[in-house]
């Protein structure tokens, strides 16, 4: 994975290298470990007060960061025996959504996740994590197999929105959101979502009609990106910045007006300086909500999917 470090996150990353290169040294002498407790403490500790006053703008940029952990990242940390599906019986495979089954903790499970790619030739296969209609059609296909069976569903949410493009404009784009929105919603089985990066429009919403939607620390969720906003707004994609303090997309922000219910801390830096610390937190987080949900039938899932989604937006005068 090529280095990539934003600005204000240099300081940061600085010593969280200096962890990782004592750590190596601890494992092998064990005199270094209360060097390493000291600098992992100092490491989190400077993480928090310089994180702690990021702005939305600087957010969004973390939750694009592209040494980020993705779906499949997770998928290798969290589950065994991953078998991937391929194709939307209609058109053809999109790899910009992974799909399959596997199992968590024992327990079988569909996993559906958009897929970002790292360097220039992933990128173009998976398609900047931007699905066509096929990768939508695809997870459709499998979130109606999974109610079938009865296996609860775990989707993970990381992309700038669906593609819009002509072509698939022409395949049906909005029809295929709109059939995955539908039968997520009717689905008698358990659905977790997380957002671990970026969710964007509709093609993010696809994946999310879950009973429990979960963000990672600097994770963003939101109708459209700040630069598309922006652009709409005032015809200026430069005030990205001010467009993402008043879309309210942050994870603080997506907890208190409720769209979220629950946020996830990343670890010091953000996700992509400890993967593994990350999918943890995931972990922990993915198995009290399934253990919660497995308590009610098939009806009262359908039902408090529901009721979550018709309270989003409402106020009192």
């Amino acid at each position: 994975m090529a280095a990539y470090v934003l600005p204000f996150e240099k300081p940061v990353v600085e010593l969280v290298t200096r962890v990782r290169e004592l750590r190596a040294l601890a494992e092998t002498d064990p005199k270094f470990v209360g060097e390493l407790r000291r600098l992992e403490e100092k490491a989190g500790r400077l993480a928090r007060e310089l994180f702690a006053d990021l702005t939305p703008w600087q957010k969004v940029q973390l939750s694009r960061h592209p040494n980020r952990p993705y779906t499949l990242d997770y998928v290798e940390r969290l589950f065994t025996d991953f078998q991937e599906l391929h194709g939307d019986r209609s058109f053809g495979e999109d790899a910009a959504i992974i799909a399959g089954f596997a199992r968590f903790r024992g327990e079988s499970v569909l996993i559906v996740g958009q897929q970002k790619g790292r360097g220039a030739k992933e990128n173009v296969k998976r398609n900047f994590g931007m699905p066509h209609p096929e990768g939508y059609r695809k997870a459709k296909r499998l979130y109606d197999m999974a109610s079938r069976f009865g296996l609860p569903i775990v989707t993970f949410i990381d992309t700038p929105g669906a593609y819009p493009g002509i072509g698939a404009e022409e395949r049906g784009q909005s029809e295929a959101i709109g059939a995955c929105l539908a039968s997520m919603a009717r689905a008698r089985v358990p659905i977790v979502a997380t957002i671990i990066g970026e969710g964007g429009s509709g093609g993010a919403l696809a994946l999310g009609v879950a009973n429990r939607v979960h963000v990672l620390e600097y994770g963003t969720y939101s109708v459209i990106t700040p630069e598309g906003c922006a652009s709409i707004l005032w015809r200026d994609g430069s005030k990205a910045d001010e467009a993402a303090d008043r879309l309210k997309m942050t994870a603080p922000d997506l907890l208190r007006l409720n769209v979220v219910d629950r946020v996830l801390e990343e670890p010091a830096g953000g996700a992509h300086q400890d993967p593994d610390a990350a999918a943890r937190a995931v972990e922990s987080a993915l198995a009290d909500a399934l253990g919660t949900l497995r308590r009610m039938g098939p009806g009262e899932l359908a039902d408090d999917r529901y009721k979550r989604f018709r309270k989003l937006g409402a106020y009192v005068a």
